[in-house]
This record gives structure tokens, sequence and C-alpha cells, in this order.
């Protein structure tokens, strides 16, 4: 166990310059971790990094490049490509830390930043683990039940605002169109579902994050309703274990963990997780989820079954 405070780090990615909170760990083992779609890292890790830092690993929570304290512009656009890139950029300097064994780096993720996790774990073999909870797994999938928490003009004035803010960032170099991460039905939002209304009290109760702009550029929230990064393309080259779990009902964003190597008895009751060994290249892949943009999940129905966790001494994630 340690007691180090976590202090910011900065490092380049592609033209940008990312930012993050270091925990300085004791055991050799290192996660990378951020959250969904326009949420920077102290709300998104907060309720979770100091579980993991406690047990002895090193954490590295990162703002995805123009959220947060990470630079680039124009701000609160979010693009997959340069997220993905984000994430490569933190590995490869969490494997420059001191303290940390670069064969012992996993990366962790919900939402938006789980369904990366699912694409980085197929492009990076060096990985120990990766880990996905409520990942935005497949776009096309969930958007029907999306469009339906929306009320017809909502989604008309959220076409033409998206519309709008392509034509004035990529013609006009104007700022862009920012709506809402999260609103109630009727308005125009990144998601107005109502588990999705309740994310932003969930990773906020207490009001402790004021300076977390929860807007996105309309056109990203728009975009995101075609990304894919459960496709069987990408979840099949993945050679380290990796876990990805969902709840079985509507919910808030994930819930804190008890011990990163909890035994299923200690978990949630509600969350069920597959995990793969990397040397089982045959090994059956879980389903994809359905979960929703902003870190919460919103399909009603119950996931196909899967199997639970291995007993506590045939899964050790980085021990």
């Amino acid at each position: 166990m340690t007691d180090s405070a976590p202090h910011t780090v900065r490092f380049a990615s592609g033209d940008s310059t990312i930012a993050a909170l270091h925990y300085p760990g004791v055991n050799g083992a290192c996660l990378v971790m951020a959250g969904g779609t326009g949420v920077t890292k102290e709300p998104a890790t907060d309720p979770f990094a100091p579980h993991f830092h406690a047990a002895g690993f090193t954490v590295l929570a990162l703002d995805f490049r123009r959220l947060g304290e990470s630079g680039g512009s124009p701000r609160q656009v979010v693009r997959v490509d340069d997220q993905l890139d984000d994430y490569r950029a933190a590995i490869a300097f969490a494997a420059t830390l001191p303290e940390v064994d670069p064969t012992r780096i996993a990366i962790w993720g919900f939402s938006l930043a789980g369904g990366h996790v699912l694409r980085v774990a197929a492009r990076e073999p060096g990985l120990a683990a990766a880990i996905a909870q409520a990942p935005l797994a497949d776009g096309p999938a969930i958007a029907p039940q999306a469009m339906r928490a929306m009320t017809p003009s909502a989604a008309v004035r959220l076409h033409l605002r998206a519309a709008g803010d392509l034509l004035s960032r990529r013609l006009l170099r104007r700022a862009p169109i920012l709506i809402p991460l999260a609103g109630p039905r009727g308005t125009v939002a990144s998601i107005t579902t109502p588990d999705g209304q309740r994310g932003g009290q969930a990773l906020d109760p207490a009001g402790r994050y004021p300076d977390w702009d929860q807007t996105v550029a309309a056109a990203s929230a728009l975009r995101l309703a075609f990304y894919r990064p459960g496709a069987r393309r990408h979840r099949s080259r993945a050679r380290c274990w990796w876990s990805s779990s969902t709840t079985t009902r509507p919910s808030s964003p994930p819930r804190r963990p008890t011990q990163p190597n909890a035994h299923p008895s200690e978990k949630s009751r509600d969350c069920r997780a597959t995990i793969t060994p990397r040397s089982n290249r045959h090994a059956r892949r879980p389903s994809t989820p359905r979960s929703s943009s902003f870190g919460a999940t919103c399909s009603s129905a119950a996931p196909r079954r899967r199997r639970h966790w291995p007993r506590r001494d045939a899964a050790p994630i980085l021990r």
C-alpha cells in the first residue's frame, strides 16, 4: 500500500500535449485510465483510481486531447482516432516511468473509453490486460434506443446543430456548436435516456469538479452513433487478459470496485464479466454489451448469459 498523492504529468500525443494524473505505485504494474464522452480525468477516475493505487498499482489517468487540462483545439471536439492515439501515447509514457514494468501495463475505460479499450487492446500486443466497463461497443446497436428517448423535434434539432457545427468549424473556422452531454427528454443533448441523465450527478454528486465542462461538439455526439469498436474484427485480435462488463439493468456509471482481484462473491451482483487469457487465441469472446455514450448503460434487456470470473487463483490480473 502507498500513500503518495497523485500529481499532474504531461506528455506529447500527435501535435498536442496530454495531461494526466500520476499515482506512483509499488508493485510494478500500471493501469492507464480514461472516461466516457467529454468526461475529464477527475470525475472519470477519482472513484476508482485510489483503490487500485492502494493495492500497489501505478495509475495514469488522462484527459483526451481537446478536453480538460490537455491541449488541442477546437475544444470539446471528440475524434475517435485522436483519442486512440492518446491512449497509445499514454501507454508509451507509462512504460518510461521508473516504477513501472513495461510488460505489466493495462488499460481501463468506461463508456466511450471502454470502446477504445477494445480497439487499443487489438493493436497493442504488449499489454498485460484490458478492462472495459459498460463500453460503447456498438453505436448502431444503441442508436435506435437513444433515438426513442428523444422527441422528434429534438432529434431534428440535434441533426441541424450537428450540420451547423461541421459547417462552422470546417468552412468558417469558427468555434464548435456545443450541446450538453446529457439532458431531459425533449432537449438537444448527446444523450437523453433516463439513466444517461443521471450520469453527471453520479460522477460528480458533490459538485467537486466545477471546471468540468459537460458539453460536447454537436457533430461529435452524432458521429459516435456509427462507432463500432466491439466489432469482431477488433475483438478477435486482442492477445492480452481482458474483461468486458456491463450491468443487467439501467444504472449510473460503473460502480466503485472493491479490490482489483475481487472474487465474484465480493463484486456487485448486478455485474457479470468475462476474462480471456492471452495464450488462448481460440477462446470464445464475450458478446458486445449495449451501452450509452456517456457512461451509463441504456439497454433495457439483460445481456446474454456469460461466464463469471474464474476462481481467485485462476485469473490474477497483473499479479
